[in-house]
């Protein structure tokens, strides 16, 4: 029974891990960091993900209080949401947020407050969403144990 149980869980870890994909809200850069994880570092890719969304909430809340500024300081936008978008891609593949860093920062240049701000609502709201899943993996994934996530692999093909 409890065998049972423990593949029952491997497979749920791989379809949660899989749906990051399929969704799109990870690229291939995720694969690359769990190539990173080892015996020596079994936890290497939840406290990455840890790290980033501790730097992700600082900048999220910097950028808050940017956009309430009159006049808006574009620049200093830009340079918050370019941290923010080398983060989401360097770190672990975030794709939809660097997405939406990406549209941020072309209505950052376009110096348009309504199109920063829509955006920058809807890039916390794909953070949101990416956070909550990862949790969701990573909570799975413990249960199995460090091993079978450092394992889990994936053709480089994903897009």
């Amino acid at each position: 029974m409890e065998t049972n149980n423990i593949h029952h869980l491997r497979r749920q870890v791989a379809n949660l891990r899989q749906s990051l994909f399929d969704q799109g809200y990870v690229d291939e850069q995720f694969i690359e960091l769990e190539e990173l994880q080892d015996d020596a570092t079994p936890n290497f890719v939840e406290e990455v993900v840890t790290l980033f969304c501790k730097d992700s909430a600082r900048l999220i809340h910097i950028i808050d209080q940017t956009l309430e500024n009159h006049p808006v300081d574009f620049a200093k936008l830009d340079n918050y949401m370019y941290q923010f978008k080398g983060s989401s891609s360097s770190s672990i593949g975030a794709k939809k947020v660097k997405t939406k860093c990406t549209q941020f920062m072309e209505y950052c240049r376009a110096e348009n407050v309504e199109g920063c701000k829509r955006t920058f609502q809807q890039l916390k709201e794909e953070y949101t969403t990416l956070r909550r899943k990862l949790e969701i993996y990573f909570q799975y994934a413990r249960q199995v144990g460090p091993t079978e996530t450092a394992s889990c692999t994936q053709s480089k093909s994903v897009n």
